[in-house]
């Protein structure tokens, strides 16, 4: 009798992950339907601290990389982007053979290389970067980046950039 109740548990726990499972693919299919908005919802007093100012904080805010424009920076590069208060982020696609010239700002700087890889060059130092490494270029350290393979390179500065704001970084243009 022992063994048919194992049996039947075994036969429903079948059952139960399979219920399971249908209900997770039927929500994947439904999130990928649904808009950034639906991704925000309200949770009353969450996320709040008690007893602060208000004033001097700004609202959270979701975006989707992809649906950013794309900026063709020559025949080599793209970028999307976008500025927080405090810092910019930006994916950039390199063809083989893309370069950004020597340049410096005043923004720490952290590259992620996802796929391909890259050169980078400063202090007449060459640093191969390859899919998954990650450099700190700190603030105001001339430096170039040369792509050796199709590449997709992740940057996070901060503060953000001033330069792409107002229009003044020209130096990154490909001809």
């Amino acid at each position: 009798m022992h063994q048919h109740i194992v049996y039947y548990l075994g036969e429903i726990m079948k059952v139960n992950t399979l219920l399971l499972a249908t209900s997770l693919l039927g929500a994947s299919s439904f999130a990928a339907k649904a808009t950034i908005e639906d991704q925000i919802t309200p949770a009353p007093g969450m996320g709040i601290f008690a007893n602060y100012n208000e004033h001097i904080t700004n609202t959270p805010f979701l975006l989707n990389l992809d649906s950013q424009p794309k900026e063709q920076m020559g025949p080599y590069l793209t970028r999307q982007y976008f500025h927080g208060t405090q810092s910019t982020f930006v994916k950039w696609v390199a063809k083989k053979g893309g370069k950004v010239p020597l340049h410096k700002h005043p923004n720490e700087q952290v590259t992620w290389i996802m796929s391909g890889e890259a050169q980078v060059f400063s202090g007449g130092k060459q640093y191969l970067m390859k899919a998954g490494d990650m450099m700190v270029i700190p603030a105001n350290v001339p430096h170039e980046f040369h792509f050796s393979e199709d590449t997709v390179d992740i940057d996070f500065f901060a503060p953000a950039r001033q330069d792409w704001i107002d229009g003044t970084a020209n130096y990154i243009q490909q001809k």
